[in-house]
């Protein structure tokens, strides 16, 4: 069974709807993992240290649970987050239902809204961008309901649009949204690292730009992989047409499939050396899995950042 045959996704009408289901479950699962005790139902408090002032003690808390826990006001952020995505033409792929219930774009932004859910109830601050051969979308970093309304909004405008032939920039967008955040932030970019570019290294001075300004880059490497990776295609003539140039090519999968395969392999081992070399942290993500491997990267990260 599929991670997504336990939601409605037939219209992806309702964003907020499930992003909601999708973090309630993951929170669930907390109590299993190794996050047990992360405080998200105390989202808006956080535990009191010794010899800091006992003025904004919530005493009605104490009271209930015996833990001294001090009020958190809106203003006060304990994280910045800026979340991008790549919605270039290659994000949407596959396109044809019976090959994924999900496309890349529509799981980068299920998986967006997901951890914008999250950050929420922590009263986290989080921005979004939203970026092919330029950047369309760039916000600030905010912690409100109307924010978060705001960028579902974003998300689900992005989910109804697939216009072809639209390429990617990742160089040139990246190094425009690292001069746009100017408080140090965990930048959590999806994309398909497809670039018109063929230097990859051009990719990663990009990011290490981000890096140079602080922040913290978190990379989701958003695949699929049954059919991009292992090309698990039926033996049969296809016609394969770049989603972002139109060019096309027809043949049989078989013909191909271990050259593709070994060309794959050993561009994915470059990023990995690549992410290594530049202290990114790289998640491969098989849109096939669900949304848990991301909230949980996420919380990996924050606890590494000792926030």
């Amino acid at each position: 069974m599929s991670f997504f045959d336990n939601f409605d996704l037939k219209q992806l009408e309702n964003l907020e709807l499930l992003a909601n289901q999708v973090v309630e479950g993951f929170i669930i699962g907390l109590h299993k993992s190794p996050f047990h005790g992360f405080s998200v139902e105390f989202a808006e408090h956080r535990i009191y240290n010794q010899g800091e002032s006992t003025k904004n003690i919530d005493w009605k808390v104490y009271a209930r649970t015996d833990k001294l826990f001090t009020k958190k006001f809106e203003e006060e952020t304990n994280l910045r987050a800026q979340i991008v995505i790549d919605t270039s033409s290659s994000m949407y792929f596959p396109k044809d239902r019976k090959q994924s219930p999900v496309n890349k774009l529509e799981f980068s932004a299920l998986a967006a809204a997901s951890l914008m859910n999250l950050l929420k109830k922590q009263r986290d601050a989080y921005g979004l961008s939203l970026f092919d051969d330029k950047v369309n979308i760039h916000t600030k970093a905010k912690s409100s309901t109307t924010h978060y309304r705001l960028l579902l909004t974003y998300l689900d405008r992005l989910i109804n649009d697939d216009k072809n032939e639209k390429s990617t920039s990742v160089v040139d967008t990246l190094h425009q949204i690292a001069d746009s955040i100017h408080k140090r932030s965990l930048v959590i970019l999806f994309t398909d690292m497809f670039d018109r570019t063929e230097n990859t290294e051009d990719i990663f001075h990009a990011l290490q730009h981000l890096k140079y300004n602080k922040h913290e880059v978190v990379l989701f490497h958003v695949m699929d992989k049954k059919l991009e990776e292992e090309f698990e295609f039926d033996n049969r003539p296809h016609e394969f047409i770049d989603m972002e140039s139109g060019e096309s090519i027809k043949l049989q999968s078989n013909q191909v499939r271990e050259f593709y395969q070994t060309k794959i392999k050993s561009y994915k081992e470059n990023l990995k050396m690549k992410c290594l070399q530049y202290k990114i942290d790289l998640i491969d993500t098989d849109i096939r899995e669900g949304f848990h491997p991301i909230l949980e990267s996420y919380l990996v990260k924050r606890k590494k950042m000792n926030i």
